[in-house]
């Protein structure tokens, strides 16, 4: 594999292409003319440009990539995450060209593509998962049989798709017709199918995903977890590995587990199995992502293993280079996402220009961003901004080199969540491992954000004005008449 196109945009870009040049391949961004001047423009070797702004036009043209990569003479095409990356129809098109695609077979992604196909899938592997039904359904009075069956509260899930939409919790009967319907709606609009499912509603459940690699060669092992528990809307924003509260053995048969999973559809390359964790430590198959996942940095530190540098080489052909006996977990890293989302306005998206962006830096932290300072943050894509990762021997250590970077980190111009992120590391639930996918909802507020940012406001006057009296007191020159004066002056 001599050149690549990178079927994305932004950070995810530029992160492929560092690893694709370490490895003496040339590199293709594609574009669209809002991101003409954008730094994975700017950093490939070549570019091209797709079409307008709205992705519908320019990134999501399947042609139109495949198209870039032929005219470029590219053998190889990454699709990042997001946009095409888990669309099977996209992954046959550049394979029918005569492209590598990289990432997994179009049975992998079809079937994880899908909540009930991949829990059909898993089925024979004797792998945990939540009580429920295994089958879509969009009659409410069979639905109610169901509920009844496996008792409230409840989850209605959209089959296809994830990030929380096409979800709805529901607690009795007299409220599951009405959710039911607005779950069906919006699967519908969001991903094309409507098709939901329904399952037991785990109420204090942790969110653990599990990293995997398979060759072409049979050859399967997990790299470990990651903790993606602090969310907002379903969505991550905080993510960090190892677990606070996974003992080895648990590690080791959610990892199983994992494994389990990847072989169950034949998988290649990279990916990750996603698990609730229950109060009692029981775990729960939840789905599987069939492409590199936003956080992947934090297990890239934890094991030394460059994610993207192993998916090419997998899309390669070539054997994975280690087994499951020479991983191993050194160290803690934290990610905190950096939207541009108002933390103070229910997380909604604060679009604007960069007047001022400047990137933390040091030992231990790590940022992969897609912006420079004076760019716009365009409306029609995804509003984050960066990842900002820290690592170090301990996760108290990672966790104070987080909120030392978060300091560090200036943006001025649009809201992010910067300030959400520095409350998370300051939080005590966080910082003793207690917390759950309800981190937001049981413990954060405007107001107590605002409270937090009062508080240190006003320390941060005390010790001004102390060090102010210390220089004066310091300072003060006597007066001519004084003895001290005098005295002084001998």
């Amino acid at each position: 594999m001599h050149k690549i196109l990178v079927a994305n945009r932004g950070e995810i870009a530029l992160r492929v292409m560092r690893t694709a040049k370490a490895m003496g391949i040339s590199t293709v961004a594609v574009y669209s003319e809002v991101d003409r001047n954008a730094p994975h423009v700017r950093f490939a070797d070549e570019a091209v440009l797709l079409g307008p702004a709205p992705s519908s036009e320019s990134y999501l043209v399947m042609d139109k990539v495949i198209e870039a990569a032929l005219s470029t003479g590219a053998d190889g095409i990454h699709p990042g995450y997001g946009f095409l990356s888990e669309n099977s129809a996209f992954a046959n098109k550049v394979t029918a060209a005569g492209i590598t695609f990289i990432g997994p077979g179009q049975r992998a992604i079809e079937t994880m593509g899908s909540k009930l196909a991949a829990k059909e899938a898993v089925k024979a592997y004797d792998i945990p998962m939540v009580p429920g039904i295994d089958e879509a359904i969009t009659d409410p009075d069979k639905a109610k049989v169901i509920a009844q069956d496996i008792g409230y509260p409840i989850l209605i899930k959209a089959s296809a798709g994830g990030g929380g939409k096409g979800m709805r919790v529901v607690d009795s009967a007299d409220v599951l017709e009405e959710q039911m319907q607005r779950a069906i709606s919006e699967a519908e609009s969001a991903f094309g199918d409507g098709s939901v499912f329904i399952e037991k509603y785990i109420a204090s459940p942790r969110h653990i995903e599990i990293q995997v690699l398979a060759d072409r060669h049979g050859n399967v092992v997990h790299l470990f977890e990651r903790e993606c528990s602090i969310q907002r809307r379903h969505q991550k924003v905080v993510e960090e590995a190892p677990s606070a509260v996974l003992t080895p053995e648990l590690r080791e048969r959610m990892g199983d587990a994992a494994i389990k999973v990847a072989q169950s559809c034949d998988y290649e390359g990279a990916g990750t199995v996603e698990f609730l964790l229950d109060e009692n430590n029981n775990f729960y198959f939840l789905e599987m992502n069939t492409r590199l996942q936003v956080e992947h940095p934090v297990t890239e530190l934890i094991t030394d293993v460059d994610l993207v540098a192993e998916q090419i080489k997998v899309a390669r052909g070539e054997k994975l280079s280690f087994t499951q006996d020479d991983l191993n977990i050194k160290g803690h890293a934290v990610e905190l996402r950096i939207y541009a989302e108002d933390p103070l306005n229910d997380f909604l998206p604060s679009i604007g220009n960069l007047e001022t962006y400047i990137r933390p830096q040091g030992e231990g932290v790590r940022l992969d961003d897609g912006y420079d300072e004076g760019m716009d943050i365009p409306i029609y894509y995804d509003p984050m901004i960066a990842k900002l990762v820290t690592y170090a021997d301990t996760r108290p250590a990672a966790i104070q080199k987080m909120k030392k970077a978060i300091a560090d980190y200036k943006i001025v111009g649009l809201q992010t969540t910067l300030p959400f992120g520095k409350f998370v590391m300051e939080n005590e639930h966080f910082i003793k491992g207690k917390f759950d996918t309800h981190f937001v909802k049981n413990y954060y507020s405007p107001e107590a954000l605002l409270e937090g940012q009062k508080a240190e406001e006003i320390l941060a006057a005390e010790i001004a004005l102390k060090y102010y009296q210390e220089q004066k007191s310091k300072l003060s020159v006597p007066t001519e008449g004084s003895d001290e004066w005098l005295q002084s002056r001998i």
